[in-house]
């Protein structure tokens, strides 16, 4: 079962450190975890009659008690399911109705929210608090003091059960309860463990939100197989990131983040001042500009780009870090445990160098959608293919290539375009700090591109310029119907831009 690393490294070496909470420094040993785990899933089995198969919702930004939490499920049987805590109540309502849990555990400055979600679930429903300021004596800390007998024995877990359920981010409909079993997740991590040389020794900075796969898994999970340290920061904050990665020791060797995150830190006044420490940083979640890429390998830093998705785990497949040029749009090779293939619109194996739909296969494909059946049908093939919804490509070397987001892509003039393609070139301006393009109707085209441009701190650049500038790179049919410059773009919790609503702003730049 896939809490037994847990409890290896706590009889092998108790005393090294498993987590850090950067906000309040608080040190847990693996000793201290695994007694901690075994704790709290006693007290869920004996005090609120958690078994096998029951749902456990925690609604929390990132915390070492989170992973307490999951590792305790682990060892029950039981289904771990973080919360966005970005939604809205309306919204956790919605998933936790599908998710239907018997126990919600919240952190303190979350409970109104909890308490509103709890009135409209399931009569049973247990809601716990713990305190965001570790005072002590709160509910969890009951959970994780309890007094285990001796003669307690966790249920036996087969492999196949499911451990989580993580709810998609429901940027284009509903969103769908992505399970994973004990099999798909450590399936996931051994790749991840031996794509980008996690080992005991491996620190990792934990900044991407724990309700988010890549947030479990990039590198947080993959640390605790091999016995390393995980520090988690609360939420994102750039200025932390960078004294941690550059300065601070011991030092941090594995480092993860959407684009978004490495463009923040690069934004910072002194990201400049002298060079960083060599790590393991792996990128991917959206389209990684070329530039950002030697923006970082410049300043000692050579980032991987990764291709994952909650479906199939957090890495996919990845570029190593050695490789300084792996090519425009190239996220690397399939990590062990996945294989991929690329399928044509009639559902054909494409040859390679074809541009069709990416699909996953192997051990860190999902068994399928939480209680929805037709979701499951429309996303995977009857032979265990997952349909991963992107635009890509396999070369003869096997290196997988996207294009973009098999949806995002649009027709203009009968000429497909592929949004990250356009986005790669803007953001080699120097003036541009972030881009996105999304295509729109078009009564003339059938559909353009509009392009939401960010510039640079201190930077100024007008939209004839931007479009000047295309205009050398791109053939004409690929060049932004309109470049709209604004302060800021609209992500989701894991920052991944919102091109839907940038959609829905486009319409009055087009003629319809």
């Amino acid at each position: 079962m896939s809490v037994s690393w847990i409890e290896q490294h706590a009889l092998r070496q108790p005393h090294n450190e498993a987590l850090i909470d950067l906000e309040t420094g608080h040190v847990l040993t693996y000793g201290e975890l695994w007694a901690r785990v075994r704790s709290i899933a006693y007290a869920l089995q004996s005090s609120h009659d958690v078994v096998q198969g029951d749902r456990v919702a925690v609604l929390s930004r990132n915390d070492t008690r989170f992973f307490e939490t999951m590792y305790a499920c682990a060892l029950l049987g039981a289904i771990v399911v973080p919360l966005n805590w970005r939604l809205t109540p309306s919204e956790l309502g919605q998933i936790a109705r599908d998710a239907d849990p018997a126990v919600l555990i919240a952190e303190s400055w979350a409970c109104d929210a909890a308490a509103e979600i709890a009135a409209d679930a399931r009569a049973s429903l247990a809601l716990l608090g713990w305190s965001s300021e570790r005072a002590g004596g709160d509910d969890f800390e009951r959970l994780a003091s309890a007094d285990v007998p001796q003669d307690w024995t966790a249920p036996q877990v087969d492999e196949d059960e499911v451990w989580t359920i993580i709810y998609t981010s429901g940027t284009t409909g509903t969103p769908k309860g992505v399970q994973a079993s004990h099999r798909n997740v450590l399936a996931s991590i051994v790749g991840i463990v031996i794509a980008h040389g996690v080992g005991p020794d491996s620190r990792c900075l934990t900044v991407l939100p724990t309700f988010h796969v890549a947030g479990l898994n990039v590198f947080a999970n993959p640390v605790l197989l091999m016995g390393g340290t995980v520090l988690v920061a609360r939420t994102f904050d750039p200025a932390q990131a960078l004294r941690l990665l550059r300065d601070e020791l011991p030092a941090v060797t594995h480092f993860g983040g959407v684009p978004a995150n490495y463009q923040f830190i690069e934004q910072l006044p002194n990201f400049t001042e002298r060079p960083l420490r060599p790590f393991v940083g792996a990128i991917g979640g959206s389209p990684v500009p070329e530039s950002l890429l030697a923006s970082w390998r410049a300043h000692g830093a050579a980032l991987s780009t990764v291709f994952g998705i909650t479906e199939a785990g957090a890495c996919v497949a990845s570029v190593p870090s050695s490789v300084e040029d792996a090519g425009a749009g190239v996220v690397g090779i399939p990590v062990l445990h996945a294989r991929c293939r690329i399928r044509g619109e009639r559902g054909e194996t494409l040859e390679a160098g074809q541009v069709g739909q990416l699909e996953v296969a192997g051990d860190v494909v999902t068994a399928g959608y939480w209680r929805n059946a037709e979701a499951t049908a429309e996303a995977c093939t009857a032979d265990g293919w997952l349909r991963t919804g992107d635009a890509g490509s396999i070369d003869a070397d096997g290196r997988v290539r996207l294009v973009d987001r098999w949806k995002d892509m649009y027709i203009s003039g009968g000429e497909n375009v592929y949004p990250a393609e356009v986005e790669n070139v803007l953001a080699a301006h120097p003036g541009v700090a972030q881009v996105a393009v999304v295509g729109v109707p078009d009564a003339t085209w059938g559909e353009v591109g509009i392009a939401y441009v960010m510039a640079a701190a201190g930077a100024a650049c007008s939209t004839g310029e931007l479009i000047g500038w295309c205009n050398e790179r791109l053939a004409r049919y690929k060049v932004p119907h309109t470049v709209v410059l604004v302060a800021d773009l609209p992500r989701n919790a894991t920052g991944k831009t919102l091109k839907g609503e940038l959609r829905a702003r486009a319409a009055q730049y087009v003629t319809p």
